[in-house]
């Protein structure tokens, strides 16, 4: 019996020291990087970096931190498919030797868990995907509540009740993005619809102007959308010339330039941050993969269709024309309301948070209790329509 317990003993031992070796060995042996032997990053982009969106703010982002820090080095490709991700992967670690692969595109996720797999001493990073191994962290700059404000704007502006938005990929991202705006539509215009355009392009310039001309047709005086250029804007714009005043709402870069008669506001997102935040992790030895998830409070969702500029000045009296009743019940104007409910997201935790029920979908069903918020697992799986929003969502392909 007392060989039994030693034999036992020693087997734990033995167990407990192989699992160490084991746990020891999969920690990830993260690179000390110097000017002499500088770490190397290279960014995979959908689309094109001349795209004035996605893309381009990500690369903005990757300027930004290759210049700040002298022991970095970064490289890019652009206009990678999704099915030709895990090749470039290969590429870029093969032959070009990274230490580190940023993947900037939802549809990359499983190429990037299977890189992490094939690739143990390469970190990686994924934006806007939920899957991690060791070696492999997420990231995202979300624009739900900037969405939120924009909706505020475009309810107290609008003059047909008649929105529009052009979408690119019925995913839970985009979901989460039209029904914040349609939420600030209605709290300011409960008569105002929101009425969707998809055309199955993250870059889809013609697709996006079509898609654009055909909502005005049918009424829309006021835009939102996602896709990686300033086409939507370009034909508010030309609308608002000819006497036909469209609002519009830019997307991930500033974008005003492009529609100066037509732009109210829209979202920045300042990818530069963030890559500082992972890159510095990274040299301090502190990297780890939790996700991160940056909204206004950590300043790198920006209002605006122009930095330094959340609203835009030619349409601020507009605002400040319209009265609304403020939390307290005293009127005020819908600018400062806006402005309000912006100072209100600033902090951390946040005072105001656009998805706190009741909240309804369009076929009447409660989808957040009143008194309760969506929870984050809540927003990252939303996949349906609230109840200002018109027709149903596509299924993804």
């Amino acid at each position: 019996m007392k060989r039994t317990k030693h034999t036992i003993v020693l087997l734990l031992i033995f167990i407990s020291f192989i699992s160490l070796l084991i746990f020891t060995g999969c920690e990830k042996k993260i690179k000390t990087p110097t000017e002499n032997e500088p770490l190397k990053a290279g960014f995979i982009y959908i689309g094109p970096v001349g795209d004035y969106g996605w893309s381009h703010a990500h690369d903005v982002g990757r300027k930004y931190v290759d210049k700040m820090f002298p022991w970095l080095n970064t490289i890019y490709v652009e206009s990678v498919p999704e099915g030709d991700c895990l090749r470039i992967i290969d590429r870029l670690i093969q032959e070009e030797k990274c230490d580190i692969v940023l993947t900037t595109s939802f549809g990359y996720m499983d190429a990037t868990i299977d890189a992490g797999q094939k690739y143990p001493d390469t970190l990686f990073m994924h934006c806007s995907g939920f899957k991690q191994l060791k070696n492999v962290g997420t990231y995202f700059i979300d624009f739900y509540q900037l969405y939120y404000l924009n909706g505020l704007m475009a309810g107290a502006l609008t003059k047909t009740d008649k929105i529009g938005y052009v979408a690119a990929f019925p995913t839970p991202e985009l979901i989460r993005h039209i029904n914040g705006f349609a939420i600030g539509i209605k709290e300011l215009n409960p008569d105002a619809k929101v009425y969707v355009k998809w055309i199955y392009a993250w870059y889809g310039p013609d697709k996006a102007k079509e898609a654009a001309e055909a909502l005005i047709a049918e009424g829309c005086d006021a835009l939102a959308f996602t896709e990686d250029t300033p086409s939507v804007i370009e034909v508010g714009q030309e609308h608002t010339e000819k006497g036909d005043q469209i609002y519009t709402f830019s997307h991930y870069s500033p974008m005003q330039n492009y529609g100066k008669d037509s732009v109210v506001s829209g979202q920045i997102a300042d990818w530069g941050v963030m890559y500082e935040k992972i890159f510095n992790d990274i040299y301090n030895g502190k990297w780890t993969n939790s996700e991160m998830w940056w909204l206004i409070a950590e300043k790198a969702a920006i209002p605006g269709g122009k930095l330094k500029e959340p609203i835009n000045p030619a349409f601020i009296d507009d605002l400040k024309a319209v009265s609304v009743m403020s939390d307290d019940g005293n009127k005020q104007t819908a600018y400062d309301l806006i402005m309000s409910r912006y100072e209100s997201m600033k902090t951390t935790p946040v005072r105001f948070d656009p998805y706190t029920g009741p909240v309804y979908d369009n076929q009447g069903n409660l989808k957040i209790p009143e008194g309760t918020t969506a929870s984050k697992e809540d927003l990252l799986t939303m996949m349906y329509y609230v109840d200002n929003v018109a027709g149903t969502i596509p299924e993804s392909d």
